[in-house]
């Protein structure tokens, strides 16, 4: 449990929030969200111990263990990937040490023999002896495989490391967990054995990420860092998100009676207590909804880009079609012999358990990358928009931002360049940036405002949540649902691929597999993973 009073953070003039008074306690798992600077991992830094508030405490319960994510790669690089996850209980591992330093002592006394005594007594308590299985079993869950166990740090890429690193704060079942991004890197299949942890685990977790889906299925409460103040509200984030967009529409209708206003909250909040009663943590938070106070729900403060494509025309009948195609790196198959056509109304995920494969289609299709062998063919009708996985070549320039957009347009007027630059969120004199200073998250919002010049009736998206905050993403994902045209895809976001795709084509080193499915049942069907499998070897 962790009770927090009177809590304040001031970074000179700026307050990020104060008067916090909040209590997170066992079996209950808390997403922290908050737009890019509000503060989420300052909380969580705060929480730690390893940043003092301005004023305000920070309690644990008797006797409990905190354990934190680290986020330092390189910190136990001369350590073996089993050591460092068991450095996550530090207690115990320091226990471990002295016992075998005694046991090793060539003049070993009575003294050193009352002492090893103690120390196995604690051993014992601290289940010491199972800790080498359940630190291997962690690291297998998060595909850290055996014969890596005993390797040192320093010897592993920086993704396994992310692993391991998850596995040591996972460690030990701490008794306080706090956890920033920890989905990073991870693929989704270990995404949702850390969900189904999560979802089981009995003592208080605190989570910060940008992986809605993740959210939706670990969290029971949702921590909201706006209006400088910390709010706590009952269930997961797509209720956060619905009922603040609720509360917007309701405040903008300003002639709604207010008996009409509560009837709508009331209908909403009894809708989404049937919905997440069905999953396995949410008992308390069904309770929690019901007794929820209507008032409590406000709109957000948040600022949501306008993401809107508009297609200059509809696709015709012939859209893409391929055929044969392979492409090879250093010797290794990415995939070969791919072959599908694409129909009116498609939205395909492309999907494989190696990234570059994904990639590489991509490329190749947008004619940005050669393939080894094979062919592919647009339809006439077909216009294309497309958001590579690196732009970095874009940004290699002097430009000031609104130069830079103005490439990309007919009508080079500021006007019309300042309503595109912000309906992505650029006002003022953001608009003449040197485009070199700018953000992840801003390139990523300039690249759509360049995709969205283009009237195309057919998007093709190399992992377009990356480097975007929530609302960014949450933009993007409502606008490629409605989008009347086609989508070609590749994304380890769960949400986006669920919500908004109806095709998925697997990439393989022995051909495809191309389903039209909803992609949970895709991802959990036995009968495609073992297909998978086989041609995987």
């Amino acid at each position: 449990m962790i009770t927090v009073s009177n809590l304040e953070i001031q970074f000179g003039k700026r307050i990020l929030f104060q008067d916090v008074n909040l209590k997170f306690t066992p079996g209950n798992c808390y997403g922290v969200i908050g737009a890019n600077g509000a503060g989420k991992s300052t909380l969580l830094r705060i929480l730690s111990g390893e940043l003092e508030p301005t004023r305000g405490t920070v309690m644990f319960g008797p006797g409990e263990r905190l354990s934190v994510l680290k986020q330092d790669h390189f910190a136990y690089n001369e350590c073996t990937v089993l050591d460092t996850v068991l450095q996550g209980h530090m207690d115990l591992w320091n226990v471990m040490k002295e016992k075998d330093a005694l046991y090793a002592k060539p003049d070993f006394s009575d003294e050193d023999g009352v002492r090893a005594a103690e120390l196995e007594e604690k051993f014992a308590e601290m289940d010491g002896w199972n800790a080498e299985s359940d630190a291997a079993s962690l690291l297998s869950g998060l595909g850290i495989k055996e014969e890596l166990h005993y390797s040192l740090m320093k010897d592993l890429s920086g993704k396994q490391k992310v692993r391991v690193l998850l596995a040591q704060a996972l460690f030990g079942k701490p008794d306080n967990l706090l956890l920033d991004e920890p989905t990073n890197d991870l693929d989704i299949e270990t995404v949702m054995w850390l969900e189904n942890y999560l979802s089981n685990y009995e003592n208080t977790v605190l989570v910060v990420s940008h992986d809605r889906h993740f959210l939706d299925a670990v969290s029971t409460h949702t921590v909201d860092i706006d209006f400088g103040k910390i709010q706590l509200f009952a269930g997961n984030y797509s209720f956060w998100y619905e009922s603040s967009q609720l509360a917007l529409r309701q405040a903008q209708a300003k002639n709604k009676k207010a008996e009409e206003k509560k009837k709508e909250l009331m209908e909403f909040i009894q809708r989404f207590s049937a919905n997440v009663a069905k999953s396995k943590q949410t008992t308390s938070r069904k309770k929690m909804l019901e007794k929820l106070n209507v008032e409590e729900i406000m709109p957000s403060t948040r600022k949501y880009p306008g993401i809107i494509f508009t297609p200059e025309r509809e696709v015709g009948d012939k859209i893409l079609e391929v055929t044969g195609l392979s492409k090879q790196v250093e010797g290794k198959w990415l995939f070969r012999e791919v072959e599908f056509t694409v129909e009116k109304g498609d939205k395909i995920v492309f999907w494989s358990k190696d990234p570059r494969a994904m990639t590489a289609l991509l490329e190749i299709i947008t004619d940005n990358l050669k393939a080894d062998s094979g062919s592919y063919s647009w339809g006439v009708t077909v216009t294309t928009a497309y958001l590579p996985i690196d732009n970095s070549a874009y940004f290699d320039t002097d430009m000031k931002l609104i130069d830079w957009l103005g490439q990309f347009s007919d009508d080079t007027s500021e006007t019309f360049l300042r309503g595109f630059l912000g309906k992505m969120l650029f006002s003022g004199e953001d608009i003449y940036k040197n485009v070199k200073v700018l953000s992840g998250g801003e390139k990523m919002r300039c690249m759509i405002a360049r995709m969205m010049l283009k009237n195309a009736n057919v998007l093709v998206l190399d992992s377009p949540a990356n480097h975007l905050d929530l609302e960014s993403i949450q933009a993007f994902n409502n606008m490629l649902v409605s989008f009347k045209g086609i989508v070609l895809m590749n994304s380890h976001d769960h949400e986006f691929i669920q919500t908004v795709c109806n095709r998925i084509i697997e990439l393989t080193p022995e051909g495809t597999i191309d389903k039209r499915m909803d992609f949970d049942d895709y991802i959990t069907s036995e009968t495609i993973r073992e297909q998978s499998a086989k041609m995987y070897k």
